[in-house]
């Protein structure tokens, strides 16, 4: 088991540098606030890396490309950066994106560490190239709806909006809470307004709301007028995909932006390496990373150890995932195959639900872990 090295400053690295692939959305209509913080934590483990003599005196180099939340850009992306000789890919935050980017990985024999990406089925078949630092969806939003239900709530309406990502996330929660009581009924936001979700919701004598949805638009629109609403001043709003994670989210809303509960990927403690990447990506970002930040981070962790033990060929980059044990600042890495899901997978990954205290907006209350 090994942990990554601190930062030292006495490293040399003055060989040929080994380049990691970075795929991040950077622009709109990606969640450009979710990429700038896996980039600064991929940007930050880099540096660390370097900083204390690279892997074996070669440096780690970044290859960015912004993805833009768009499949087809990502698998050019790809191909791209597999003809510019990189060891390894790395980063994304938006499912359908690296569903795209896992199968063009696994077509050309690339590695793929994905960072942030939940959707279960990330590869069409199973495949020995790709591994996964995030849990998948159908463990996270079960926790969420065993959140729901120890809340008291039975009858849940979901906001959605058409996309593979929002479906797999309604059928998770449907399936889960119908075996428990609960039931899920289903808004489509490509036709209804705010204003009809508020009438809907009366309608349903729903007792919580879920935004499957993007953010700020339609997301916002809905907070705002579901908040407004006095017939449903009692119903709970929540955003398992994380929207609140984002100072976005509470520069658009303040006030009516908390009390929203949502998944995020940290332990209830950081521990000492965590409370020290924490401190470092605060300074680099100019504000409380988020847990997308520390996923960047601990995906370079990974790359880099194996990087050292099996150097920058791919297929033996590939066959070492089963053997990974790397402490990372959420705990310690290790790969397995987990039943359903077709790439290497973090199995103990953390997960809270959280929200932002409605008496305090910046600061996060954790109601439950799973």
């Amino acid at each position: 088991m090994n942990t990554p090295p601190p930062l030292s400053g006495t490293g040399r690295t003055d060989g040929s540098p080994i380049r990691i692939g970075a795929l991040v959305p950077l622009t709109r209509p990606g969640w450009v606030e979710a990429g700038r913080h896996v980039l600064a934590g991929l940007e930050l483990g880099v540096r660390e890396v370097n900083e204390a003599g690279g892997i074996g005196g070669r440096p780690l180099e970044l290859v960015v490309r912004g993805t833009a939340a768009d499949p087809q850009r990502a698998a050019a992306a790809v191909e791209e950066l597999a003809g510019l000789g990189v060891a390894a890919l790395a980063g994304e935050y938006h499912s359908v994106v690296a569903r795209a980017v896992a199968g063009r990985a696994d077509a050309l024999g690339l590695p793929f560490l994905c960072s942030s990406a939940v959707l279960d089925a990330l590869t069409e078949k199973p495949t020995e190239w790709v591994a996964r630092l995030s849990p998948p969806q159908s463990r996270g939003w079960q926790v969420y709806g065993d959140f729901l239900l120890g809340a008291g709530h039975r009858r849940i309406a979901v906001a959605a909006q058409p996309s593979v990502y929002w479906a797999a996330g309604t059928r998770i929660l449907r399936d889960h809470l119908a075996a428990r009581g609960g039931t899920v009924v289903e808004l489509d936001m490509s036709a209804l307004t705010p204003a009809d979700v508020c009438d809907e919701l009366a309608d349903h004598r729903a007792t919580a709301l879920l935004l499957l949805v993007g953010n700020p638009d339609p997301a916002v629109p809905i907070v705002k007028s579901v908040r407004g609403d006095q017939r449903l001043a009692e119903i709970l709003i929540g955003a398992p995909a994380g929207q609140p994670e984002f100072a976005e989210w509470a520069a658009s809303l303040g006030g009516d932006g908390a009390g929203v509960p949502f998944l995020r990927y940290l332990p209830e403690r950081l521990s000492p390496l965590g409370a020290r990447v924490e401190k470092s990506l605060r300074e680099h970002l100019r504000e409380a990373p988020s847990f997308v930040a520390f996923e960047g981070y601990d995906t370079v962790a990974v790359l880099a150890d194996v990087l050292r033990s099996q150097g920058a060929d791919r297929a033996r980059i590939a066959e070492s995932w089963p053997r990974v044990a790397v402490v990372g600042t959420r705990g310690e890495i290790r790969f397995s195959r987990t039943p359903g899901i077709s790439v290497w997978q973090w199995a103990s990954t953390p997960i809270q639900v959280v929200d932002r205290d409605p008496a305090e907006p910046d600061r996060f209350r954790i109601l439950h872990a799973g």
